[in-house]
């Protein structure tokens, strides 16, 4: 039986760096889809952040339809609101200073788009609990951090750690952007050989 073919339809370097962890062969190929125009508005945040992942695995499937494609989308939720990533630094701090003292929910999909169509997916959800932050910590750690394409306006895997009280979930790959426990099971699930 021939080994499938797997495209990451993202070529964020988080996702890659984590995506190679796994030693799966695959391509990392841009998605095609508008985030912003694509999201599916006045949906729940599980709603939007699933459908964002879906869309993405299917935005590749027409130029590579014998392969298996994996999307992925993260947002927080803070209280039933979305929060994307934030795009300038203006931005980023108006997120830390929503989120400052308060616990969110970082939602991250995982859609398995395989070549007949069928999709498979997955949702990690951690419950992060971010330190009461002042307006100078909040204006260093973003000069420092430059967190402007995460969610949240954290990047956990550098300075952002210092940003957080208490983490609450199981699969810690997930909060960088691929949660690769759920990447993982999908994999084996359509016949690949994860180590």
């Amino acid at each position: 039986m021939a080994t499938p073919t797997l495209v990451l339809a993202s070529t964020s370097r988080y996702r890659i760096e984590l995506m190679d962890r796994l030693g799966v062969p695959y391509r990392a190929l841009a998605h095609t889809i508008d985030e912003r125009a694509a999201e599916p508005h006045g949906a729940d945040p599980l709603t939007i952040a699933t459908t964002l992942a879906r869309l993405k695995a299917d935005s590749l499937a027409a130029a590579h339809p014998e392969a298996h494609i994996l999307g992925s989308d993260q947002l927080v939720d803070l209280d039933g609101h979305t929060l994307g990533k934030p795009g300038s630094a203006e931005a980023a701090r108006a997120q830390l200073r929503q989120l400052s003292g308060r616990a969110h929910r970082l939602l991250t999909a995982l859609c398995l788009r395989h070549p007949d169509g069928r999709h498979a997916q997955a949702i990690d959800v951690h419950v992060m609990h971010l330190r009461p932050l002042d307006d100078g910590e909040i204006e260093r750690y973003v000069a420092r951090d430059q967190p402007l394409d995460c969610a949240g306006s954290y990047r956990i895997e550098a300075g952002g750690i210092a940003l957080v009280h208490r983490i609450e979930g199981s699969d810690f790959t997930a909060i960088i952007g691929l949660p690769l426990i759920a990447a993982s099971n999908l994999l084996r699930a359509a016949g690949f050989q994860v180590p």
